[in-house]
Order: structure tokens, then C-alpha cells, then sequence
């Protein structure tokens, strides 16, 4: 009996796609070091995922680098899996939702008959918001964030999905996979009628050992992304939010009230007629 099948002996096999957050190791969830721990077989890419997280491993586990391999390289451990009883680890960078091409994988094991399970991970927007200390969404500047991309790239986009549309809305932007065509960037974000001193900032391998992250205006964009040489592993986000300050969310004032708080009847008439109530 092998050693694959001893480890898999009466289990189902199952493969885990584990988001493995921006990169720091400790920024796994819980339920993703779990997840990972309890592997007979990892599988990531080292061209985007940090190596730090295979401390999660264990020290018998088989560790396969993906960088390398295209899907039909990753499909014969899918199999093992289903075949073996084996538990696979799948780790993709950030969130598994978001660019992480684990549809088409979903698919494919569910061709195979293998049982799949998705963990999520702290997306890397989340994380530069965190390291810059700012709150993407803003009362009254800008309550809504679109994760998006450059059009162009290797994966057409959708009509109507093109960065300059998204960018009339004016709220806070986070693009991801387009550093490497900077000068476009800027444009189709000018285009769309961000003023060239909106706030932004630049975040290369966020958390990562060798992070970077730098802060301009929209007007200068491209020349900070060319000073740094930045082209991949690098987030942008743009929003006047990115600097705002001053104003208060509703939802701690004193005057408003929920399932678990009164509001103070002066602070209540304050707020409604600050908000044109009456």
C-alpha cells in the first residue's frame, strides 16, 4: 500500500481552495491553516503565492509548486485525490473569488466526482487599505468599491467593463493586474472623469517581506509606477477617499437607533434635520 493510500485510507478525497490572503503567512485564516494542515497533498505557485504559508503544512505532506504547470498538469493530483481518498490543498493568492481561475477547477472536479470546498482570504485590496490606515468606503464621499481591471490584457474583458466607465462613478476603485500598462491606466481613469489630483495609492507584494507602498495623485501615477518599477504583484486604488476625513457614519451618532440602542430624542431631531427630514 502506498504511502498516499495509507494517509487516505477511509476519507472521502476533497480538494480545499484555500485563499491564502496577500502574503504574510499570518494573515491565513484559521480555517485555511486547518486547511492546509490536514493536506496530503499542496499545491501552489510560487510566482504568486508567498512560501511563508507552507509552514502550515505538514512535514509529510507533497508539496507541488504550480507556477510551472497548466491545468492539465494539476489534473492527475485531482484524481489521486478522488482515487486515493487523499485531502488536497489548493492555496491561491488573496481571495480565491477574485482572479484566481478556480471556475474552470470547481469544473473540473466536479467532472471528476471529487468533493470541493472554498476558503476564503483577505484580498489584497483589504490589506493596503489596512497597512495605508484608510476606510475605503467614506460617509458621504464614497460608499461603494469596485475591484476591477485594465482591459487588454491576456483575458479580454466584457463589454462594457472598460476602466473608464467604471471610473464615472467617482467612488473608490481598486485595480488589480494593471500596473504594467500604467500610462493607459492613468488616461482611461482621467477619461472617466477622476480629476488628476484624486488620491492613490500604489501597492507592490503588500505584506510581503519586500513590500512597497506609495502614495500620489491620479496626475502622477504613471511616472510612480515607472520611478518604482512596478509591474507585477502591484494593487492601485483610487478614490477621494483615500484622504477624506471629517464627516460620521449614522450608525454610532446618538441619534440613531437600532435593535440594541435608543437614540437620544435631542441628538434624533438634530439628525433628521441635518439629513432635511424636518
Amino acid at each position: 500500500m502506498s504511502t498516499e493510500r495509507g494517509r487516505g485510507a477511509g476519507r472521502t478525497g476533497r480538494a480545499t481552495f484555500v485563499g491564502a490572503g496577500p502574503g504574510a503567512a499570518d494573515l491565513l485564516t484559521i480555517r485555511a491553516a486547518r486547511a492546509i494542515a490536514d493536506a496530503d497533498v499542496v499545491i501552489w505557485a510560487a510566482s504568486l503565492v508567498h512560501a511563508d504559508v507552507l509552514q502550515h503544512a505538514r512535514p509529510d505532506a507533497e508539496v507541488v509548486d504550480s507556477a510551472a504547470l497548466p491545468m492539465e498538469g494539476v489534473e492527475p493530483y485531482y484524481r489521486r485525490a478522488r482515487d486515493e481518498g487523499l485531502r488536497v490543498a489548493r492555496i491561491h493568492s488573496g481571495d480565491p473569488s477574485l482572479w484566481g481561475a478556480v471556475q474552470e477547477q470547481l469544473d473540473l472536479c466536479a467532472e471528476l466526482g471529487l468533493e470541493t470546498e472554498i476558503v476564503p482570504g483577505v484580498s489584497s485590496f483589504s490589506a493596503v487599505a489596512a497597512i495605508a490606515g484608510r476606510e475605503l468606503t467614506v460617509p458621504e464621499v464614497a460608499q461603494s468599491v469596485i475591484l476591477t481591471r485594465l482591459g487588454g490584457g491576456k483575458t479580454p474583458m466584457p463589454e462594457g467593463e472598460e476602466v473608464r466607465e467604471f471610473a464615472r462613478h467617482g467612488t473608490t476603485m481598486a485595480l488589480f493586474l494593471s500596473a504594467a500598462r500604467s500610462g493607459r491606466l492613468q488616461q482611461e481613469l482621467l477619461d472617466g472623469g477622476y480629476p488628476p489630483d484624486t488620491p492613490c495609492i500604489v501597492a507592490y507584494q503588500a505584506t510581503w517581506p519586500e513590500e512597497l507602498v506609495v502614495r500620489c495623485a491620479l496626475g502622477e501615477l504613471e511616472a510612480t509606477v515607472k520611478e518604482h518599477r512596478l509591474w507585477k504583484h502591484t494593487l492601485v486604488l483610487v478614490g477621494p477617499a483615500l484622504t477624506a476625513g471629517g464627516t460620521r457614519s449614522h450608525l454610532y451618532h446618538p441619534g440613531h437607533f437600532h435593535g440594541h440602542r435608543r437614540a437620544d430624542r435631542a441628538a434624533r431631531r438634530e439628525l433628521r434635520a441635518s439629513r432635511g427630514d424636518g
